[in-house]
């Protein structure tokens, strides 16, 4: 029976089973810890299958399924940013890694702000992709990926939201995304966590501006000009506010800078963790 790819290995942090794929070697590039997003079906290789073998070269490189998502344990009391900024923590705990650069994918964002406030000497370098972390009004993008319910059709719809121009191969993917969506426990899982009304949990998930504006780490930020999940303008406001920041926005972009315009992200993103 083939094993999917979206399975890493297992290790316990912060008390939890979790999956996580630890790849690449440490030549002097550090660790870079990635952190996926919140989409439906999720999980760190859906997210980062084109990012991790980029930086493998020059860095150890660790993207967990974050608790409650892909192949993470989901038995936990509640899903909230102190509960998965505890679990990621317990990621590096769990593998020795002492500071890592951190990369956060839209809801990831979040987790890496809250590391970067929170935890500050564990946090070399700052990546931020189409980020939450601050409030904003709640998008009809972002309103139907919380909001998802599984079909094949509704997850070739998001996964149209989530790109700027028609993806190749966007049926495929489709029946892949929600394969992964309605595993036993996955549905009953997200639903509990965004529910509606959604305005709540962007703001639950945002940063006071006076810790942001603190935050000592070279931070890059990404975004797609075209993103319908996350306003470019979030990006704005974050990169007025982080001392040391900036801004790349893609063109013909929208929320996956990673995927849409993989190769120059990579290059982008590799290129700045290595002049630390």
């Amino acid at each position: 029976m083939r094993t999917s790819p979206e399975i890493g290995h297992t290790i316990t942090a912060a008390g939890i089973p979790t999956n996580v794929h630890d790849t690449g070697t440490d030549p002097g590039g550090g660790t870079v810890l990635l952190i996926h997003g919140s989409g439906p079906g999720v999980s760190a290789w859906s997210n980062w299958r084109l990012t991790l073998p980029a930086l493998a070269a020059d860095f150890r490189v660790v993207a967990p399924d974050v608790v409650g998502f892909g192949y993470t344990e989901r038995s936990v009391g509640a899903y909230d940013l102190d509960t998965w900024t505890a679990h990621v923590v317990g990621v590096l705990d769990a593998l020795g890694v002492d500071r890592a650069h951190v990369v956060g994918n839209s809801f990831g964002g979040s987790l890496a702000l809250a590391l970067a406030i929170r935890h500050p000497e564990r946090v070399r370098r700052l990546g931020l992709m189409g980020a939450v972390g601050l409030s904003f009004p709640l998008t009809p993008g972002l309103d139907a990926v919380w909001g998802y319910e599984p079909s094949v059709e509704a997850m070739a719809a998001l996964l149209r939201t989530f790109t700027a121009t028609p993806a190749p191969g966007i049926e495929e993917l489709a029946e892949l995304r929600y394969q992964a969506s309605i595993r036993p426990g996955v549905q009953e899982a997200y639903a509990a966590m965004f529910p509606a009304p959604r305005q709540r949990w962007i703001d639950a998930l945002a940063h006071p501006e006076q810790a942001i504006a603190r935050i000592p780490a070279p931070t890059m930020i990404f975004h797609g000009r075209e993103d319908q999940v996350i306003p470019l303008e979030s990006s704005l406001r974050l990169l007025s506010l982080i001392p040391d920041a900036q801004l790349h926005v893609f063109g013909r972009c929208g929320h996956w800078t990673q995927i849409e315009h993989a190769e120059e992200f990579n290059r982008l993103l590799r290129d700045f963790l290595l002049d630390a």
